[in-house]
């Protein structure tokens, strides 16, 4: 495995990162919520190509590659900014693999800039997807239900749901125009396929909220001065900040090799996927409770940034669900389901 990074993809990182340095400063994410959505910021990204890039180019993309996608989204976790990159993303993709008529019809309205896509992370329930991440904005939303894939016309007109890291989650009914792209084997894989990208960049945008959470918390206990002294220089809060440091290395690393299973090793990509969502999702709550925690009362007030990311770390994840959960889905992917563990268990004892 090698995930050198190219020349192009450390010109990708700084691009994106001075877009977002520009264009996404802690105060337009403050003025963006309680929604987490800032539409002009969302025009700037999608045509900087962020929708684009993520398919290739017989679908009028640019091809970029999984790791490519996962550099991106770890740039959004570090401003965590307030538009569905990683949602339209993963959406487009899914709709290119589906290839029919009515799906690159999706694809190419996703691409131009027309309509804003996402995914259902969760399969609906009595007529009704909740928790879509970006539901509240999108114009389109993808949803399994049962074996059917569905296309939901929902004019970002879902129930919104109100919660800790203001993001735009909303409830959608599939209602009487639902179309549906796919039905059977076919689509539960494509569906399947996708959400273990979900996974794999929501992944990334962890890594990238845990490291500036830490950059955030060094800078402050390094000005902080307790006894004469910086706070930092006390080994409870340096030893804990350099634990959390390890940790993001750790999570990074994880994060791409997953991203680079996805095409070198793909019979380990859900896997890998699913542990690197629940490793990297650990890492940053735990990084964003150390810096927030040493900052000791102001951290929880609106004019230090640290509680921004301290709220998207646990909203980010909570969207699909804890780590157990992902961690359980890398078990399955890795050893089978629980009830298949069973029968080879019983096949086995009967042996």
């Amino acid at each position: 495995m090698d995930v050198t990074l190219s020349a192009e993809q450390r010109q990708l990182v700084e691009s994106f990162t001075a877009l977002y340095g520009d264009a996404s400063p802690p105060s337009r994410v403050r003025a963006a919520e309680p929604l987490g959505f800032d539409p002009g910021l969302w025009e700037t990204v999608r045509s900087a190509g962020a929708v684009a890039m993520a398919v290739g180019e017989a679908d009028g993309g640019w091809g970029a590659g999984p790791l490519d996608l996962a550099l991106i989204a770890e740039v959004q976790g570090r401003f965590i900014a307030p538009v569905p990159i990683v949602e339209a993303q993963v959406a487009a993709r899914l709709l290119a693999r589906l290839g029919t008529p009515r799906a690159s019809a999706a694809l190419a309205a996703a691409v131009a800039g027309e309509r804003t896509v996402t995914l259902g992370v969760h399969p609906a329930r009595e007529g009704v997807a909740r928790l879509v991440p970006a539901g509240a904005v999108a114009d389109d939303v993808l949803v399994m239900d049962g074996s059917r894939l569905l296309l939901v016309a929902s004019g970002g007109n879902g129930v919104q749901v109100e919660n800790l890291g203001s993001l735009p989650l909303a409830d959608v009914s599939l209602g009487s125009g639902a179309e549906v792209l796919a039905d059977g084997p076919d689509a539960e894989a494509a569906y399947e396929g996708a959400l273990d990208e979900f996974l794999l960049l929501t992944a990334a945008a962890q890594v990238g909220i845990a490291a500036r959470a830490i950059e955030i918390g060094v800078g402050y206990v390094t000005e902080r001065r307790a006894f004469g002294v910086p706070i930092g220089s006390f080994q409870s809060i340096a030893h804990a900040l350099a634990d959390s440091a390890a940790a993001v290395d750790g999570a990074r690393l994880l994060t791409y090799e997953a991203a680079w299973a996805r095409t070198e090793d793909p019979e380990r990509f859900a896997e890998l996927a699913a542990m690197a969502f629940a490793f990297a999702t650990e890492t940053a709550r735990d990084a964003t409770y150390r810096s927030l925690h040493f900052h000791g009362g102001y951290g929880f007030t609106d004019e230090y940034d640290i509680q921004l990311y301290y709220r998207r770390a646990r909203a980010w994840a909570a969207v699909y669900l804890e780590p157990r959960a992902a961690y359980r889905r890398a078990a399955d992917r890795r050893y089978g389901t629980v009830r298949a563990a069973a029968q080879m268990e019983e096949q086995w004892t009967s042996a």
